[in-house]
């Protein structure tokens, strides 16, 4: 593992909370999220994030981009004072860093409130960014696993998801 990548947040999955609530069960949520995207994205070289399946597809990088904005959606979601950036200014790498600080804090948010109805807004309830997108992020993390495997560079098969650590 490369030095810098260290210190990047889901390496493995936090310790979970004591107590069920409902901020630490969404929490929980949003840790998996983490632990799953980085170990989708770990080691991703060149031709994997160009990789295209077809013509209508995406690539690996677009639909990391697009994991990147879901990132950033459910953070403004539930954070008064988060400025968003845009992944075109950023590299692979800098996207990949700031989507799990975006994981590590929306979990931090979430883990630290009894009441997820305060993140309700005229727009939507907390339930949307439920079934929206955390399960859409869920869903491409998936995609970018498929996409990897089909360019010749396969998931980290020591990763366990049911225990959010690498198996020895």
């Amino acid at each position: 593992m490369a030095q810098n990548e260290e210190k990047l947040p889901f390496y493995q999955i936090p310790d979970y909370a004591e107590t069920y609530t409902p901020g630490t069960v969404a929490s929980r949520m949003v840790d998996g999220l983490g632990f799953r995207y980085y170990w989708a994205t770990e080691g991703l070289k060149p031709e994997d994030l160009n990789y295209k399946p077809s013509e209508s597809g995406r690539t690996s990088k677009e639909t990391i981009a697009h994991i990147f904005g879901l990132s950033n959606f459910i953070l403004k979601s539930i954070s008064s004072d988060f400025k968003a950036l845009e992944a075109e200014d950023m590299t692979f790498q800098e996207q990949r860093k700031q989507t799990l600080l975006n994981f590590q804090k929306a979990s931090e948010l979430l883990r630290g409130t009894n009441d997820l109805s305060k993140f309700d807004n005229e727009k939507f309830p907390f339930w949307n960014l439920i079934n929206g997108p955390i399960s859409d992020a869920l869903w491409h993390c998936g995609q970018v696993v498929m996409l990897r495997r089909a360019s010749g560079n396969p998931f980290n098969s020591k990763v366990s998801v049911f225990s959010g650590k690498l198996r020895e």
